[in-house]
């Protein structure tokens, strides 16, 4: 596993999200278990991986069309409406 892993603190200050709206927001809609973070040893707290994110938010600005917006799914999808 070469992905650098971080934990919600650090992922906020890299992405410029609040911590607060990473928890309740974002996890389980955009980020998903076993795609964008993982909880070692089956415990509470979770690690981020960094490589992962950075390449679907990329993927996922780049696919959209100059104007059109969407609905991020949680499929990996968007939902453009």
């Amino acid at each position: 596993m070469g992905t650098e892993l971080l934990t919600t603190d650090e992922l906020s200050a890299r992405i410029k999200y609040d911590v607060r709206t990473i928890r309740e927001r974002l996890k389980d809609s955009v980020l998903l278990e076993g795609v964008h973070y993982f909880r070692p040893f089956g415990g509470r707290k979770i690690l981020y991986m960094w490589d992962a994110i950075q390449r679907d938010m990329v993927k996922v600005s780049c696919e959209r069309p100059l104007g059109m917006s969407g609905i991020p799914m949680a499929n990996g999808g968007v939902m453009h409406g």
